[in-house]
């Protein structure tokens, strides 16, 4: 799989997720894409929550995962 079609993959992964974080007041931005490793922010009430590395690894990874199985691990910058 191409970067871009990798990156292109994981947009569509966040595209799935974005409706449950938009729910609760939240939201994630893709950062970047580096050795098989994804870079989110997450933003809005997803800052402060404190089930968002739950979210993040249960919701987010796992989601990414289904799209571009080649991906390791995904991270939060604040």
């Amino acid at each position: 799989m191409t970067s871009e079609e990798t990156r292109s993959n994981v947009e569509k992964a966040l595209e799935e997720i974005r409706p449950f974080l938009q729910s609760d007041g939240g939201d994630i931005t893709l950062i970047s894409i580096e050795d098989n490793t994804v870079t989110v922010r997450l933003e809005g009430n997803c800052i402060g929550c404190s089930v968002n590395q739950m979210t993040l690894k249960s919701g987010v990874e796992m989601t990414i995962k289904k799209y571009a199985p080649q991906i390791e691990e995904v991270v939060n910058i604040s």
